[in-house]
């Protein structure tokens, strides 16, 4: 299954291919890969207090979605994008080898495929939705990247010119501005409050199909994705498809609470699973474009992944709460801190990490230069660490998945120390590379070339070593194994 953008790119040339934009490969099976208060324009209608009343188990009268689409479908609007594209040496836009151009191009007599580089136009497809009178609109980064003109159609079929404000990849939202008054304005409501099993309603474009309604319910929150490490995803089963990109998702009052970005899908099209950015998330962007034009967030320097109950249970844990560092970077606020490969950070700023994504949407929504409190699970106990946050230059994603291989004993590895050399080039001051693998570690995934670097956060230097932190466990280990340049702790079910 693949994680598609919701774009709708068209090619020019007077041949138009639709398709979903830029997509990013979504494989669970794969383990390496290498909040403020919502701010609220003069538009938005502040959201009611958060019930504690346990909503009643029987029939419910379905949401006015008729209502909703006659007064804010108005607030929705078409974004077209043009721009030119460097063809590669094949004779299509790089990275395009389905394009239609690539096929015609590479069947011209004499050509064998080859032809000289040049620029091709370009055109894309999204939606968007007006959240200031003065013609200030929110999408997705994505439906307006590497665009030289962008232009806003209104539901009244008005179009505009439209100027990019700025846009943030990290969080995949842009601001838009475009030269009208008095405009309509949807409202904009509070993530925080909706619940799985809430019912919700999409507007947009789908396939250029403008002004199109969807509806369904939350089927989930809080959803990390890979490469998305600052955005909590509201997930849901509202039928969203290309050209949806950058559309409102309301709630039952008629509430914008999310922007639709993604989808899940083996076919680019919509399979029953779609994410929407949380609106307090793509305000926190559009406040700080408006008032800087450019976006800024906070990190605090480790790789982390989810932990499951056999991680837990190595590192004795009741349950499998909590963000699993499997590496700190050099120098970063968190090797300042102390934080080690190993540690589980349990709370961060008083609030509980309860999935590992939580932890990257609170440390990605902070400021550089604010302090940081963690609380820490290390060896056993709690300790307390305080960090200083840093201004983030590339998006850290947290990985959610574990493996493992071998050949003989408890384990199942045989292994080797790393030689001076591979040690210089892994980067590594101690580890053992295994050569093959058998029993359980095959079965949790390791395999051969893979360096163990620690059993249980105890480094590994030698094989008598590693044979005797196996000895001392007769259920489960956590093996930090490093596989290229990347790092995860793997669960390891002894038997």
């Amino acid at each position: 299954m693949k994680i598609k953008l919701l774009a709708l790119p068209l090619v020019a040339a007077s041949v138009i291919a639709t398709g979903t934009a830029g997509a990013v490969g979504w494989n669970p099976s794969e383990w390496f890969h290498d909040k403020s208060p919502i701010s609220q324009n003069t538009a938005a209608v502040a959201p009611a207090p958060v019930s504690n009343v346990t909503a009643p188990i029987g029939p419910m009268t379905a949401p006015n979605y008729r209502a909703i689409v006659e007064r804010y479908g108005s607030a929705v609007v078409g974004v077209n994008t043009e721009g030119i594209a460097k063809t590669g040496m094949k004779g299509a836009p790089d990275g395009a080898p389905d394009d239609p151009l690539f096929k015609f191009f590479r069947g011209l007599p004499g050509s064998n495929g080859q032809m000289p580089r040049s620029d091709v136009p370009v055109r894309g497809q999204g939606s968007g939705f007006i959240v200031g009178k003065n013609g200030l609109i929110l999408t997705n980064a994505h439906v307006v990247q590497n665009a030289d003109e962008v232009t806003v159609k209104l539901s009244d079929r008005r179009e505009y010119k439209a100027k990019v404000l700025g846009s943030d990849t990290a969080t995949d939202v842009a601001v838009l501005k475009i030269n009208a008054d008095n405009l309509p304005v949807v409202s904009l409501g509070n993530p925080a409050q909706l619940g799985v099993g809430d019912y919700v309603l999409a507007i947009g474009a789908p396939f250029g199909f403008e002004q199109s309604a969807t509806a369904g319910i939350v089927s989930a929150k809080g959803r990390s994705l890979p490469g998305d490490g600052y955005v909590p995803f509201i997930q849901t089963d509202v039928a969203v498809n290309p050209g949806n990109s950058g559309g409102p998702l309301f709630d039952a009052n008629g509430n914008v609470v999310g922007i639709n970005s993604q989808i899940y899908s083996q076919t680019g099209g919509y399979q029953g699973v779609s994410f929407s950015i949380p609106i307090d998330v793509a305000l926190q962007v559009k406040d700080q474009i408006v008032s800087t034009g450019k976006v800024t967030h906070a990190r605090l320097g480790v790789t982390i992944q989810e932990l499951n109950q056999t991680l837990a249970e190595s590192f004795k844990l009741k349950q499998p709460d909590g963000a699993l560092v499997s590496s700190v970077a050099t120098g970063s606020p968190a090797a300042k801190a102390g934080i080690q490969p190993g540690d589980v950070i349990l709370k961060y700023n008083s609030q509980p990490i309860t999935r590992s994504g939580d932890l990257p949407t609170l440390v990605g929504m902070g400021k550089p230069g604010e302090k940081a409190k963690l609380e820490v699970w290390r060896a056993g106990k709690k300790i307390e660490l305080a960090a200083t946050l840093s201004e983030a230059k590339e998006l850290v994603a947290a990985d959610d998945s574990g493996a493992g291989t071998a050949p003989q004993g408890k384990l199942g590895l045989a292994v080797r120390p790393l030689t001076p050399k591979e040690k210089n080039e892994a980067n590594l001051s101690s580890g053992l590379v295994v050569e093959q693998t058998a029993g359980p570690a095959a079965r949790a995934g390791i395999e051969a070339g893979d360096v163990i670097i620690s059993v249980n956060g105890t480094p590994v230097k030698t094989i008598e070593q590693l044979q005797g932190l196996v000895a001392k466990e007769s259920k489960h280990l956590a093996l930090l194994v490093q596989r290229g340049d990347a790092k995860i702790f793997v669960p390891v079910t002894l038997g």
